[in-house]
C-alpha cells in the first residue's frame, strides 16, 4: 500500500529509469495514483513558490509512464468515436465545470470549479484555474498551467511539454487575457493580469520589448504582470540583407487600481487592439 507522496515519487523515478519495473508490484499502481491526483488537482506539474515557478519533473515522468501502461481503447460518446490510450475526463457536473460539445479534456487534466470549455481541448497534466474561459478551438497543451479568471480567446494555442522532463511548461497567471489566435509555447510565463492582443506569438526566443519608456527594455520567456502586448517585428542583419523577425511589443500596462474588466476595455480602446 502506497502511503505518501515521497513513496509515489520513489516508485515513479525507479520505473522511469527502468521501465521493466512497471511489471513489478507497486510501480504501475503508483502511475495510476499520480494520474488520479493530477486529475483531481491535488498534485500540479508546476507550483509557484515565492516569486518563482518550480517544475516537479517526476509528475511528468508519471504521465509518460501512463502512456506505457495504458492500452488502446475505443470510446463512444453519442455519435463521436475515439480510439486512444488516455480516457476522457468525466463528472463535469460534480466538478462545477461547463463543457460545450464537442470540447474534450483528457483524464489527468484538472479543471477547477467555474471553468468554461467551449469546443476546445485540454491535454493530460494541464491545470486550469477557477472561472477561466477556454474559448472556441483554443487548446491547452500537456502540463500547461492556467491561472484563475483567465480568458483564452478563440483559437489560442497554449503549448504543451512532456520532454525534456525538466522543461518548464507554459504558465499563464491569474487574470491574464490571451487574445484570438495567440500562440504561447516553450515554457513562456505570462504574468498576472497581462493582456496579449490578437495574433501575438511567443516562444522562449522571441524578444518582448517594452517601448513605454525612453529606452527599450527587452524580456525573453516572460511577460511582466499587467503588460499590454501587441505583435511586432525587429530588424536583423543577415548576409543576404536585412529582414524583419518576430517580436512582441509592450505598449502599455493595466492599472492595478482599476477593475480588471474596465482596465482591459480601456487598454484595448487606448491602443486600438483587436482581441
Amino acid at each position: 500500500m502506497i502511503e505518501t507522496q515521497a513513496e509515489l515519487k520513489t516508485l515513479i523515478e525507479a520505473a522511469f529509469d527502468d521501465p521493466a519495473k512497471l511489471a513489478q508490484p507497486g510501480h504501475d499502481e503508483a502511475v495510476e495514483r499520480v494520474i488520479n491526483l493530477l486529475d483531481r488537482g491535488e498534485l500540479r506539474v508546476a507550483t509557484k513558490e515565492g516569486d518563482r515557478w518550480v517544475v516537479h519533473d517526476w509528475l511528468k515522468k508519471a504521465v509518460l509512464l501512463y502512456f506505457r501502461v495504458r492500452g488502446m481503447e475505443t470510446t463512444r460518446v453519442g455519435p463521436f468515436e475515439y480510439h486512444d490510450k488516455i480516457p476522457l475526463k468525466h463528472n463535469y457536473e460534480q466538478l462545477g465545470v461547463r463543457v460545450v460539445p464537442p470540447a474534450v479534456a483528457r483524464r489527468g487534466a484538472y479543471l477547477s470549479p467555474g471553468v468554461i470549455m467551449m469546443p476546445s481541448y485540454v491535454n493530460i497534466g494541464a491545470w486550469v484555474g477557477p472561472n477561466t474561459m477556454v474559448d472556441t478551438w483554443a487548446t491547452v497543451g500537456s502540463c500547461a498551467q492556467i491561472g484563475a479568471n483567465v480568458h483564452l480567446a478563440g483559437g489560442v494555442g497554449i503549448g504543451g511539454v512532456l520532454e525534456p522532463v525538466q522543461a518548464r511548461p507554459v504558465i499563464v497567471e491569474d487574470g491574464a487575457f490571451i487574445g484570438s489566435r495567440c500562440i504561447v509555447t516553450e515554457g513562456m510565463i505570462v504574468g498576472q493580469e497581462a493582456v496579449l492582443a490578437a495574433g501575438v506569438s511567443l516562444t522562449g526566443s522571441v524578444p518582448i520589448i517594452d517601448i513605454t519608456g525612453p529606452e527599450p527594455v527587452e524580456h525573453r520567456g516572460y511577460v511582466p504582470p499587467r503588460a499590454v502586448v501587441v505583435p511586432g517585428t525587429r530588424t536583423k542583419k543577415f548576409p543576404a540583407g536585412e529582414f524583419q523577425l518576430n517580436a512582441a511589443l509592450i505598449i502599455g500596462h493595466r492599472q492595478p487600481s482599476t477593475d480588471l474588466k474596465v482596465s482591459l476595455n480601456e487598454a484595448l480602446r487606448e491602443h486600438g487592439l483587436a482581441v
